[in-house]
């Protein structure tokens, strides 16, 4: 059994037993989180898809980690104009276990 469900403005296909990382999420490590913005469930030849979710489907995970991840460098630079400036940046995330779909 799998679920198409969207969190953080993306969507990820996940099934049972699943690691993902997403965008962050409130909860302490080790609490369990409620998923509700699925928007498909499929079981081998039984596949229900929702418009555009599906009413009462749920996906179940613990919250295995928060953390951040690696640094990005940002360089901007204008020629001939004595313009240049660096930043980074480092995003937040929340790593889940997939602990049961509700269909």
């Amino acid at each position: 059994m799998y679920a198409v469900i969207e969190t953080g403005g993306k969507q990820y296909k996940v099934a049972v037993g699943d690691s993902l990382r997403v965008e962050k999420l409130d909860g302490e490590e080790g609490s369990e989180v409620t998923l509700s913005r699925v928007l498909m469930v499929g079981n081998g030849e039984n596949v229900q898809v929702g418009k555009p979710l599906l009413d009462g489907a749920k996906v179940t995970a613990v919250v295995a980690a928060q953390g951040r991840g690696e640094k990005i460098r940002i360089f901007k630079m204008r020629r001939r104009k004595h313009y240049r400036k660096s930043q980074g940046h480092r995003q937040y995330f929340t790593e889940l276990k997939i602990t049961g779909i509700n269909a």
